[in-house]
């Protein structure tokens, strides 16, 4: 009798088992970027945290632990999901892939993660303008640099590295042109120069926008690693070495393009060869 009812009763617990994993697997598929974006966070003893401001809210995943450190590194999202379309701008630029959240929860050195106005969190004055036209605009770098003085206020640090990732790249170098606690930039697979980018895409120009090399003779002094990766084919190679030759002479500046990455693909190893690696500098 029992070897009779063995076969049914583990078909049944199977069924049960495959049922609970389709059920997980269909949540997943649902689950916001906001709430994957905290499951991220509870992972790694991360607290979410969204900073006050006018006009943005921002998003931030703060520093593991208390202790206070001179520098603190901070993370800058890409332009996450700004169009749904070619030519269709999102309702909701969060990003759907955490790839720069990832690389500042794995870092071992003080950290934060910041996300850029109206992604995870939107309000009134959120409008698709500000993910499109305007997402290098005065406004955006003035809402992050409030979120940056905040950082600093609770933190106690004196100076900040800046790692920009796409288009966060193009803010990291635009906030270290606007501030003097800016001591070091890092991008991947940045768009150092919106201008020359949509040159090189054949776009419509960001009429709105800022560029970093409005900013190049305070931006020359700024010491700077730009990594690229050598399959991307949405920020080419070419804009990251033809931004570095449009600035005044430099003294502390590198970029890497021989890395076996493509746009999105592969970064979390080659971060943790990067990230730490000390620039090697030289006076004029």
């Amino acid at each position: 009798m029992s070897n009779h009812l063995s076969g049914p009763r583990t078909w049944a617990g199977f069924l049960r088992v495959l049922m609970a994993l389709l059920i997980g697997a269909l949540l997943a598929g649902c689950q916001s970027p906001r709430e994957a974006l905290q499951q991220l966070a509870d992972a790694h003893g991360r607290q979410l945290e969204i900073l006050p401001g006018p006009p943005f809210p921002l998003v931030m995943l703060a520093p593991q632990g208390a202790e206070k450190a001179n520098r603190l590194r901070v993370y800058l999202e890409g332009d996450g999901h700004a169009w749904a379309t070619a030519t269709q701008p999102s309702r909701d630029p969060s990003p759907h892939n955490l790839l720069v959240a990832r690389l500042a929860v794995d870092d071992p050195t003080p950290s934060s993660y910041l996300a850029r106005p109206c992604q995870f969190v939107m309000t009134q004055t959120c409008e698709p303008a500000l993910w499109t036209d305007r997402r290098f605009s005065q406004e955006v770098v003035t809402s992050l640099g409030q979120a940056l003085d905040q950082l600093k206020q609770r933190y106690g640090n004196q100076e900040f590295e800046l790692v920009g990732y796409s288009g966060g790249a193009a803010l990291a170098l635009l906030l270290a042109a606007q501030r003097d606690d800016v001591t070091f930039v890092q991008t991947l697979a940045g768009n150092l120069s919106p201008r020359l980018w949509a040159e090189l895409k054949g776009l419509s120009p960001l009429s709105d926008s800022l560029d970093p090399l409005d900013y190049r003779d305070r931006l020359a002094a700024i010491p700077q690693r730009h990594l690229i990766g050598d399959a991307d084919d949405v920020v080419p190679a070419s804009l990251a070495t033809t931004y570095l030759a449009r600035l005044p002479p430099y003294a502390c500046s590198q970029v890497a393009t021989s890395i076996t990455t493509d746009h999105q693909q592969g970064w979390e190893a080659v971060w943790k060869t990067w990230r730490d690696k000390p620039l090697n500098c030289e006076s004029n």
